[in-house]
């Protein structure tokens, strides 16, 4: 219950509740832009910060691999299920999305981790940087295997329903082009260069932006949450019609990611809060970049499918439910409690 009276989480409800009623209260584009790279600014410097006390251990390159491990099972066992339920090029689209990751779900993961006094490394925003691209390219991988296997080059729907030339030579299916999307996005350099950063800089950068990316923080991403409830409740619409497996999947999928990256952490013996956030980041999926990339990567698939179970059920639930839940199964195992 105590998660739900964090004032972040209860602008999130509010901005839900305030789209629902359809209230023309909204957050300028430029500003919603602006607090999404402030926040990735602000975190990436911590973690550099925390990083520079630290130093690279064990523990570090441990939860690096099991992020990019978790970056690529988890992608390649979607599209196994989900071509069950939707079409190769759907389930290949839905699979990005779910195998790489949300960063205003870790962001608010680890603002909760600090709040409940829970510790954890600052190396964990690099392992979220790590897991944003590996299942675009796999999607990618899969979608021009799938052209490839076509009988002759067709016309197929695109996207927005116009038409779009299958085969290997389907629109954006340049595979340099995907990963120099991919490597060079803004948000993801923004992120790490300010790691580097506050790598570079240590304790006297740290003291020097304190005004900066800790005391504004929290105020920010309650402003940002806000924007985030609004955006959700406006997009619900868009889940009528949506296969009822394809909604339990954006429902339950996550929690089975979740369990997969329990499981590493156990067996790698992580701290209980470097669980957590990992836990995080394989429940989470991507609503922002990979929608983006994918919309001309695989224009085969519906962009409405995948950003509606992303942004309409996936993202809520692990602000409202996930995020205390992980937290507080990874302490248990672990021996936190």
């Amino acid at each position: 219950m105590h998660s739900f009276l964090d004032p972040a989480i209860l602008f999130f409800a509010f901005g839900i509740l305030a789209g629902c009623v359809k209230s023309n209260l909204e957050i300028p584009q430029p500003i919603s832009r602006f607090l999404s790279l402030y926040l990735l600014m602000a975190l990436g410097l911590k973690g550099g910060f925390a990083l520079a006390k630290s130093g690279l251990t064990a523990e570090v390159a441990a939860s690096l691999g099991a992020a990019v491990l978790l970056a690529m099972l988890v992608p390649l066992l979607a599209y196994r299920l989900l071509k069950r339920i939707v079409s190769p090029f759907d389930a290949a689209a839905v699979a990005a999305t779910y195998g790489s990751v949300s960063a205003v779900t870790f962001i608010t993961a680890s603002q909760y981790l600090d709040t409940q006094g829970i510790a954890y490394g600052g190396h964990m925003a690099a392992a979220m940087a790590l897991m944003e691209s590996p299942a675009i390219v796999i999607a990618v991988v899969l979608a021009n295997t799938l052209r490839r296997q076509a009988p002759a080059p067709a016309l197929l729907p695109g996207a927005n329903g116009t038409a779009v030339l299958g085969g290997a030579g389907g629109q954006g299916s340049g595979m340099g082009k995907i990963l120099h999307e991919s490597f060079t996005d803004g948000t993801q350099l923004l992120l790490l260069g300010a790691m580097l950063v506050g790598l570079l800089s240590g304790e006297a950068g740290k003291a020097a932006m304190a005004p900066f990316s800790v005391d504004l923080f929290k105020g920010m991403l309650a402003f940002f949450l806000l924007d985030m409830g609004l955006l959700t409740a406006r997009n619900l619409g868009k889940l009528r019609g949506q296969s009822g497996w394809l909604l339990a999947y954006a429902a339950g999928a996550p929690v089975l990611h979740a369990g997969l990256a329990l499981g590493l952490s156990v067996l790698l013996g992580l701290s209980a809060g470097n669980a957590a956030l990992l836990m995080v980041l394989a429940a989470s999926a991507s609503y922002i970049a990979v929608p983006a990339v994918l919309r001309y990567a695989i224009p085969e698939a519906n962009p409405s499918m995948y950003f509606s179970m992303s942004l309409g059920i996936t993202f809520p639930l692990n602000i409202l439910l996930g995020i205390p839940a992980y937290t507080h199964v990874a302490a248990l195992v672990l021996g936190r409690a």
